[in-house]
């Protein structure tokens, strides 16, 4: 199973909407394998794992670089890079991050991120268009 990874948590939520994974990362500057950056490393992990986000009916909804704490405590909140993923269901997430497949890409995900949190959260407000 994946370092940290929180099923118990996930698993305790209700399962009856899609979910959006918020990803905050922080890239390393060599890639612990010594190939490329720790940017690089994410790429190749990225390549990798899309396939498999794809394959649950996830979809990555949006991504960014991290510019600035704009609110909070600049050393507490230290991230270079966003992403937003949606899934179908908590479920669908979990069985993701525990296949063997998503197992041989987190490789490249350790190789280039010194710190990688996930935040499971549930949409409350969507706008209505005019």
């Amino acid at each position: 199973m994946i370092d940290q990874l929180n099923v118990e948590a996930l698993e305790a939520l209700p399962d009856d909407a899609p979910v959006t994974m918020l990803n905050l990362m922080r890239f390393r500057d060599r890639s612990l394998d010594g190939n490329g950056s720790g940017w690089d490393a994410y790429l190749r992990y990225s390549a990798l794992t899309i396939k498999l986000i794809k394959g649950v009916g996830g979809t990555i909804t949006w991504t960014g670089n991290a510019e600035a704490v704009a609110l909070g405590v600049p050393e507490q909140n230290r991230w270079d890079y966003v992403a937003l993923v949606r899934y179908p269901s908590r479920k669908a997430f979990i069985a993701m991050m525990t296949s063997p497949e998503y197992a041989q890409s987190n490789v490249e995900r350790e190789n280039g991120c010194a710190a990688h949190t996930i935040i499971a959260v549930r949409e409350t407000y969507k706008r209505r268009e005019s």
